[in-house]
C-alpha cells in the first residue's frame, strides 16, 4: 500500500523524469542563481551530481533567505464567506478511494520531543480549546488555489498551553496516512496557523484531514499536514515526505 500510494500519478510526478533531464541539460549551459532559485525545490535531489549538489545548496540558501525575511506579526489576506468553496478539493500523495479514516472514539493526539506537558490530547479536549476562525486560500505547489474557512485551536497558543520550548527550531507533525513535515517555529507561533477541527463551520471530513489539519495560510499547501496524530518538537532538522524529495522546506506562500 505505502508504494502504491508514493507512486501516486500527481502531476509533478508524472512529468519529473523528463524534467529532470531537461533541467540538467539546461544548468550545464547556465548555472546562474535566477535560474537555480527557480529550479531550486523542483525535482528530487538524490543522485548526487554537481547539479543536484548545487541545487541542494541554493535549496538551503533559499530556505535561510525566507526564514531571515518572514514576519510573525504579517497576516496572510482574508476573505468573504461567499468565497468559500465547498467541497473543497481533494489533495494527497495518493488517490481519493483511499483517505484514511481515523475513529474519533479511539483517537489520541500524542506530544513529543522538546515539550513539558506529553499528555495525550483526545478531539473532545481540543474542542474544549478556544477557537478561532479564517477564510484563507490555500495554494498548491501544482498550481491551483481555493479559498477556504478553517476553524479550530490556535495552534501557538497550544504549544504554549502544554509547554512547548518556543527557542527550539522545528515543529514536525506525524499523519495516519503515512504523511510527515515540518515547520519552523516562528511560522508555527504565527496567529493564524490553526488545528482545524472545521471545515465551513462542519466538522472537518476525513477527505479534508480528519480528525484534524494544520492550516498554515502562509505556506504552500504540502506544508499543512492532515490527519495529523502526533507533534513534536526540535532543534534537529526534521525534513518531511516531499522535501526529502527536493522541495524547498521553508515553502511560504
Amino acid at each position: 500500500m505505502l508504494l502504491k500510494r508514493r507512486l501516486a500519478p500527481l502531476m509533478l510526478e508524472r512529468t519529473q523524469p523528463i524534467l529532470n533531464i531537461e533541467r540538467r541539460a539546461f544548468m550545464k549551459q547556465t548555472l546562474s542563481l535566477g535560474a537555480l532559485a527557480l529550479l531550486t525545490g523542483c525535482d528530487s535531489i538524490e543522485d548526487n551530481t554537481p547539479v543536484d549538489r548545487i541545487l541542494k545548496a541554493m535549496s538551503n540558501w533559499n530556505d535561510k533567505a525566507q526564514g531571515a525575511i518572514f514576519d510573525p506579526n504579517k497576516l496572510a489576506l482574508t476573505y468573504e464567506q461567499k468565497d468559500v468553496v465547498d467541497p473543497f478539493r481533494f489533495n494527497a500523495f495518493y488517490g481519493e478511494d483511499e483517505v484514511v479514516v481515523v475513529a474519533e472514539a479511539d483517537y489520541k493526539l500524542e506530544l513529543s520531543g522538546m515539550i513539558a506537558d506529553k499528555a495525550s490530547w483526545t478531539l473532545a479536549q481540543l474542542r474544549e480549546l478556544p477557537q478561532q476562525s479564517q477564510i484563507t486560500r490555500h495554494i498548491c505547489v501544482e498550481g491551483w488555489s481555493l479559498i477556504g474557512k478553517w476553524g479550530g485551536p490556535s495552534f501557538g497558543d497550544f504549544l504554549r498551553k502544554v509547554g512547548a520550548d518556543t527557542t527550539a527550531k522545528y515543529v514536525g507533525f506525524k499523519c495516519a496516512d503515512e504523511y510527515f513535515t515540518s515547520l519552523d517555529m516562528a511560522t508555527a507561533l504565527h496567529p493564524q496557523t490553526t488545528m482545524a477541527l472545521t471545515f465551513n463551520d462542519k466538522t472537518i471530513e476525513p477527505r479534508n484531514g480528519f480528525p484534524f489539519k494544520i492550516r498554515v495560510p502562509t505556506k504552500l499547501g504540502f506544508k499543512n499536514p492532515k490527519h495529523v496524530m502526533e507533534i513534536f518538537v526540535t532543534n534537529d532538522y526534521p525534513g518531511g515526505y516531499w522535501e526529502n524529495q527536493g522541495y524547498n522546506w521553508f515553502s511560504g506562500a
